[in-house]
């Protein structure tokens, strides 16, 4: 927002719409919590006293009971530290990566935020110009990744090394290229791990390979405006045996439809330095303003 300059940001406060609350669970977790001690407790007690300074030096807190105030954090403990304060738990806007509705998160009130893992700061150059959207591409599906969560154990049961086409790998070899397997395969197979956010959703998208939703209780990223039905496949988790069953039975029609759904939210999910039009940034400001307007509404 500092590089937005006045168009998002205001130094009087009374102009304000919402109130960002710029604390860093990922640095919370660096400095105040023991390593596999797995005790959250002095996470939970440096929001308690964050909300309580706030709430004390500024009278906006309490006017609404935080209505209009937003934190903001993809670390997997960003829900668990919200619990430090009951009125940021249940009535503050939380913009989190791990939307999981299972979980206490409430698509009412809070934010879907997209986990995307730049490794440098920068979207890998690969990603950057996909083929042409009627190239043909070699693989129908392709997964590589860690086995944690209760999903993936079941993908890599079924379909680990068993099908040249449906490439599920639990490490993928060291002479072979990961962003190579997505912008050669049809669909790109997105399960959860230990949280039901994954950042190859996103990556996904990148590389224009029709996202696999594999997930339960996830609330998928902006979903108040985008349709993900349009570039993306979800696929019940009792599926699984049948996965290459249910994606070979997607007519090339409809491919090309998602594909194209692909390339046209593509720059919704790319963060841009400066942000421009309709980029993630602006997207997560829009879905914040949308809680903010409801709210508001309900308060009035």
């Amino acid at each position: 927002m500092e590089h937005g300059g006045s168009r998002f940001r205001t130094r009087d406060a009374h102009r304000a719409h919402v109130y960002f609350m710029p604390f860093s669970v990922s640095w919370m977790v660096k400095y105040l919590y023991k390593p596999y001690s797995y005790n959250l407790t002095p996470l939970k007690e440096f929001v308690s006293d964050y909300v309580r300074v706030i709430s004390t030096k500024h009278p906006f807190w309490n006017r609404t009971h935080g209505a209009d105030h937003f934190m903001l954090s993809c670390h997997d403990w960003g829900p668990h530290a919200s619990l430090g304060n009951p009125l940021l738990y249940n009535t503050a806007i939380r913009v989190l990566c791990n939307a999981n509705s299972s979980e206490g998160f409430n698509p009412q009130k809070d934010v879907s935020l997209p986990e995307i893992h730049l490794y440098d700061g920068n979207i890998s150059p690969k990603l950057l110009s996909p083929p042409p959207i009627d190239s043909p591409r070699q693989f129908l599906a392709f997964f590589a990744g860690g086995v944690h969560g209760p999903i993936r154990p079941v993908l890599l049961q079924h379909w680990k090394g068993r099908d040249p086409d449906l490439l599920v790998y639990e490490y993928l070899p060291k002479d072979q290229d990961y962003y190579s397997f997505m912008l050669q395969s049809k669909f790109c197979l997105c399960p959860s791990g230990h949280e039901v956010a994954s950042p190859r959703i996103v990556e996904a998208i990148y590389a224009e390979c029709v996202p696999v939703i594999l997930s339960e209780h996830y609330v998928l990223p902006f979903c108040d405006v985008l349709n993900w039905e349009a570039f993306s496949i979800q696929v019940e988790i009792s599926e699984i045996p049948r996965l290459k069953e249910v994606l070979s039975a997607v007519p090339e029609e409809k491919y090309l439809r998602l594909k194209k759904g692909v390339r046209a939210v593509r720059r919704h999910f790319v963060l841009n330095q400066p942000a421009k039009r309709f980029d993630v940034f602006h997207m997560i400001l829009h879905s914040v303003w949308l809680r903010r307007i409801n709210l508001r509404l309900g308060i009035n």
